[in-house]
């Protein structure tokens, strides 16, 4: 490691790139939890459930509408003005646009302006997001010496799986101690507000960083270009599209085995919000345990066997969902989630380092972020209504499909890049 970043420890480093994935991704799955269980209701009432909650999830799919945009506006300043800044920001843009979704009254208040309202926060949450991944990656391998760089490039990948974890575990806890009424009424908005606290925690973390030693020489040798964008869409793009069709599988397999089981499990299967929830939470562990395992092996064999494999393994799960959630055995449906999130977290660590290594250092943050958050128009963004259309139309076989198809979608991808593991990052 350079001298230019000896004052930022590897524990340091670890935790600044940690840190902010975990709040942001929590405020970012706290309204997904929100989405199938109480946002229907309360800014969409009227109707059949199934209407509030198709309704919820289109609500949902707004903030990965606007995550691109996040990564290209924080990508640029992130590739001329410093890494550092960029993230500093991208984590108030998050934590306010939650916050404020916490206070925000319901329908029977403000009428109409509520779901307008609610859908303007939620594309702020997606420019924070968006702005957000990018930065932390490239915060983790920037930084990281010869061959560690899948390693480094896990710390962000960790942020998702704990900050669900503590999303779960919140909802889990209100459904404890408050009653249906009070957790409809009021309880559900404590999430939101908590995240107030975090980001000012992270915030404390973030700004006690320095640059990182790769833009530093970018810097030195003044090789920042005008308009990010435009060169990456001129001489990348080949890159940018690979890049972002080979996320689809992680984000399918996650919002899938989340949030649209969230959803069906309570309402179709009639399982208890409270066990559904601690269900998630012991699956989630699994996710958390494949990402450091994943990351390793994508530094000694490379990034592209690991995902190839666990690729394999996605798409072939896709023929286990309608066995086994239909099963109504919450053993059953646990050991299934476990699946999903276990290869959603072997599909997931190996991006940390292997997108940022599709781009050299000029373009890295909006190359990485952007890529990053196109994938999850594909994947995520309408991935819980999809399901919820497909299991209406045509049961939950069409739904396992679905993540086939996302599996086979990346698995392509990833046959087409190149091994990045040994690129140079200058």
């Amino acid at each position: 490691m350079t001298n230019s970043s000896s004052s930022s420890s590897v524990t340091r480093i670890a935790l600044a790139s940690f840190i902010g994935t975990a709040i942001e991704f929590y405020d970012f799955y706290i309204y997904g939890m929100a989405a199938a269980l109480v946002i229907g209701p309360v800014f969409f009432p009227g109707g059949n459930p199934t209407t509030q909650a198709l309704s919820a999830f289109l609500t949902f799919a707004v903030a990965f509408l606007t995550r691109p945009l996040g990564a290209m506006v924080f990508g640029h300043f992130g590739d001329r003005i410093g890494r550092k800044t960029t993230l500093v920001t991208s984590l108030l843009v998050m934590g306010i646009s939650t916050t404020l979704i916490g206070v925000l009254p319901g329908y029977e208040t403000i009428g109409a302006w509520a779901p307008a309202l609610l859908c303007l926060l939620r594309f702020g949450q997606g420019i924070g997001l968006g702005g957000e991944w990018g930065g932390a990656a490239l915060l983790a391998t920037e930084n990281a010496p010869a061959g560690k760089r899948g390693w480094y490039g896990m710390f962000p990948q960790l942020g998702p799986p704990v900050g669900f974890l503590c999303a779960t575990g919140s909802f889990l806890l209100l459904a404890h101690v408050l009653t249906e009424q009070e957790f409809q009424g009021w309880g559900w908005r404590i999430p939101f507000l908590a995240s107030s606290v975090l980001v000012m925690i992270g915030l404390y973390v973030r700004l006690t960083l320095a640059e990182t030693p790769v833009f530093t020489k970018v810097l030195q040798q003044h090789q920042q270009v005008g308009m990010p964008l435009k060169d990456l869409l001129t001489s990348h793009v080949a890159s940018l599209i690979l890049g972002a069709l080979a996320m689809v599988v992680c984000y399918a397999l996650f919002y899938i085995s989340t949030v649209f089981s969230l959803s069906y499990g309570t309402t179709t299967l009639h399982i208890p919000r409270q066990q559904f929830l601690l269900m998630l939470c012991v699956a989630v562990v699994f996710m958390a345990a494949a990402t450091p395992l994943s990351a390793w092996a994508g530094d000694r064999f490379g990034r592209r066997p690991v995902l190839l494999i666990a690729g394999s393994g996605a798409f072939l799960s896709g023929f286990l969902l309608k066995p086994m959630l239909e099963s109504g055995s919450p053993l059953i449906i646990t050991v299934f989630l476990s699946l999903e999130l276990f290869l959603m977290g072997a599909t997931f660590a190996p991006m940390g380092a292997l997108l940022p290594e599709l781009f050299p250092s000029q373009l890295r943050y909006t190359g990485a972020g952007t890529a990053y958050n196109l994938g999850g128009i594909i994947g995520a963004s309408f991935a819980p209504y999809i399901a919820q259309r497909l299991v209406t139309e045509g049961g939950l076989s069409w739904v396992g499909g679905y993540i086939s198809l996302a599996a086979s979608i990346s698995l392509i991808a990833v046959y087409l890049i190149r091994e990045t593991r040994d690129n140079r990052w200058l």
